[in-house]
């Protein structure tokens, strides 16, 4: 067993044995899980090394490169602004951002951006990595752009374009870039380790990712996700740009967001608890219910397989299933994941610093994680749902 530290409730004591055997086995260099129930921690564990060489270990604020559960902080800012009435998720982009409306995509819906079925899954033209840092490229790009299917009829995973479109409507709407409106709206509120642009004094704290070695290993060379991918081309510059400071520093709402499980966690717990996590409230509960909402139920034009999306979370389905049959999830490349259980009022999230190739929604380490989790609930079930003995501090080995 490898060293673990942090904070849990006994019940949960077998999700983090299970980080201790991630780690040990090499599953896991350093990684963190966080689960939040009712809006308060009962499990905030986090193990293993910050770097490669194995200098330092992983600590309690530590950080690294979440990938696309960016898209889940993201979705999160436009579903507060929804609830305080500043954005109609069932209006048109063009509403709030007038030169959208082009090109056909006048019929192009908020909602229709967050579940993936805009139509935009790349730019046309190419585009670099600098680019998006400056932010006006891709944005008026976009604008002129024509959409490749009849939008909301079908989803295709945006997986760098959704952050630039729902970026410059929240923009728009609040005269804020959506990092500074995560940190002044929900991450702050919380308390809570999640960023989308951080500052250059807190780069120490950003835990260097193990990139993948071949993000399209059993792809055939035609597979769209190559495309998509490949504009701005990933696959050549491999997930070491996160190692940048130019990277840390942008603000790019898909894919750039720094985090660990208690942020993830603790912001998403706001859906799972009907709009109040650590004694805060910042939406109501119809806000929250919107997330669930189910926008497309068809294959993915984006992976070639099937997907139900909700407000940018993945929903249950016969292809992907879920032990919380009204809840969502979803993850970023590598191995980053949140999942949300209204019915336990629960938010389970696990960031790792090293990067796996996951195909599947669900890649060991993630669903070892899950399924000791419920394991958990369901023996608290049938001992009546006990206090688990409260929370107990754990600084050493296992």
């Amino acid at each position: 067993m490898h060293e673990i530290f942090g904070t849990w409730d006994e019940r949960f004591e077998g999700v983090r044995d299970v980080l201790a055997e991630n780690i040990a086995s090499g599953a896991d260099l350093g990684a963190s899980v966080a689960i939040f129930m009712e809006g308060e921690p009962v499990l905030d564990v986090w193990g293993g090394c910050f770097d490669i060489e194995r200098r330092r270990l992983w600590d309690r604020d530590d950080v690294t490169a979440v990938w696309s559960s960016s898209k889940n902080l993201t979705a999160m800012c436009v579903l507060l602004l929804a609830d305080r009435g500043e954005i109609g998720l069932d209006e048109p982009v063009a509403w709030y951002w007038p030169e959208f409306g082009q090109g056909g995509k006048e019929g192009v819906l908020v909602r229709h951006v967050l579940g993936h079925a805009a139509g935009l899954p790349t730019w046309d033209e190419e585009i670099t990595f600098e680019d998006l840092y400056g932010w006006e490229k891709p944005v008026e790009l976009l604008a002129r752009q024509r959409p490749r299917w009849k939008p909301g009829t079908a989803s295709g995973y945006h997986a760098y374009t959704q952050g630039s479109i729902i970026g410059e409507v929240v923009r728009r709407v609040t005269g804020r870039s959506l990092g500074r409106f995560l940190a002044e709206e929900l991450a702050g509120p919380l308390g809570a380790p999640c960023y989308i642009g951080l500052a250059p004094e807190e780069h120490h704290r950003v835990s260097p990712v193990i990139p993948l070695d071949d993000m399209f290993s059993g792809r055939p060379v035609d597979h769209p996700l190559r495309e998509i991918i490949g504009n701005p081309p990933m696959h050549q510059e491999t997930h070491t740009i996160a190692w940048t400071p130019a990277w840390r520093q942008a603000e790019l709402p898909a894919m750039g967001g720094i985090a660990n499980a208690r942020g993830l966690a603790a912001v998403q717990s706001l859906l799972a608890n009907g709009g109040e996590t650590l004694g805060v409230r910042l939406m109501s509960e119809a806000g929250c219910r919107r997330a669930f909402e189910e926008q497309t139920n068809g294959v993915d034009r984006t992976f070639l397989t099937p997907a139900r999306w909700g407000m940018s979370w993945l929903l249950p389905s016969p292809e992907l299933p879920l032990p919380a049959p009204r809840g969502a999830f979803f993850g970023g490349s590598g191995g980053s994941f949140c999942l949300i259980d209204p019915d336990r009022r629960m938010a389970l999230a696990y960031v790792p610093n090293r990067m796996r190739e996951t195909r599947s929604a669900m890649d060991p380490r993630r669903l070892s994680i899950v399924r000791a989790t419920y394991a958990a609930l369901a023996a608290a079930d049938g001992d009546g749902r006990g206090d688990g003995g409260g929370m107990r501090q754990r600084l050493g080995s296992l």
